[in-house]
């Protein structure tokens, strides 16, 4: 598979690693539009939010519960952002299923 996360998670391309256990793996973003920008994404391959079926939610599911240890681990201890992008509209740039993980300071109320 020619994926850019999954050759992050293998190892094959480095990435500046915040937290990782058996399910997700979580790196600093390399365009960061926050003081703290990380990805949180599952090591099982999700396209985007829009093939998250029964069979593979348990994928999604372990990252929301690694999410909060992620926000302590980069110091967010007065609140944060999560977001996903689907699809083209969304600007999903790599079709593997991620959670931006924004925050270190009071961020906007509206995204326009």
């Amino acid at each position: 598979m020619d994926c850019l996360f999954c050759k992050i998670i293998a190892g094959e391309i480095p990435s500046t690693k915040v937290y990782e256990n058996e399910y997700v793996y979580a790196f600093r973003d390399i365009n960061p539009q926050a003081p703290v920008h990380v990805l949180v994404i599952p090591k099982t391959h999700i396209a985007s939010a829009d093939e998250v079926t029964p069979e593979n939610s348990a994928a999604v599911t372990h990252v929301f519960e690694a999410i909060p240890a992620v926000a302590k681990a980069c110091g967010l201890t007065n609140g944060y952002r999560v977001i996903t992008n689907v699809g083209e509209d969304g600007c999903q740039s790599v079709k593997h299923i991620h959670f931006h993980l924004l925050g270190g300071k009071q961020l906007p109320e509206t995204m326009a």
